[in-house]
């Protein structure tokens, strides 16, 4: 399957369009190819962009005042998403964006992202679904770090995305379950 047909099949699951509105939808979005270790959005920067990744993996992330690195959301293929907070709001981000190895992204701008929100009833249904998504997620992320042990959250992360473990780095999947690389590690021996 391409990249555009895979893009539709993504957004026809979170919610179904019609598929004259789908193409439109769909040619808003152009091809960017990006090498492992190149940031698509550094702190400080607004973030304008919304991606889809047809294959690879991106993460947003973010610094904290111990200069360690916190890993909010991975997006492996077929997954959606950008910096939500600076997109939504047009400030200057906290996260940052990052390829975590080489990938194909479909991409689109705030402008296009935007005026489908005011010409189609379907995107922005698209646009409420993604927001409840994200907002769900987030929610069981916080819930998770505060209520189960880290033997726990990497029970749970194995059965709920285990190609995490062979797409990502220990030491990014380590700050994505908020544990440290070692504990990760005497987990996965087990």
């Amino acid at each position: 399957m391409d990249t555009t047909n895979q893009l539709k099949a993504v957004l026809n699951f979170i919610v179904p369009f019609p598929e004259q509105e789908l193409d439109e939808i769909v040619s808003c979005f152009k091809v960017r190819r990006v090498l492992r270790g190149e940031q698509l959005l550094t702190s400080g920067e607004v973030c304008r962009e919304f991606y889809f990744v047809y294959k690879g993996c991106i993460r947003t992330y973010f610094i904290d005042d111990n200069g360690k690195e916190k890993t909010r959301y991975i997006m492996p293929d077929n997954h959606i998403g950008t910096a939500l907070g600076s997109f939504i709001s047009g400030e200057p981000s906290f996260e940052q964006i990052d390829a975590l190895n080489d990938s194909e992204l479909l991409v689109i701008n705030y402008t296009d992202f935007y005026r489908l929100n005011e010409d189609s009833v379907y995107w922005k249904k698209f646009y409420q679904k993604i927001l409840e998504m994200a907002y769900a997620f987030q929610t069981r992320k916080i819930e998770s770090i505060m209520t189960r042990t880290a033997q726990q959250r990497f029970e749970q992360a194995m059965k709920e995305t285990p190609a995490l473990f062979q797409q990502v780095s220990n030491n990014v999947l380590a700050s994505y379950l908020d544990m440290t690389p070692e504990t990760l590690s005497r987990l996965k021996s087990r």
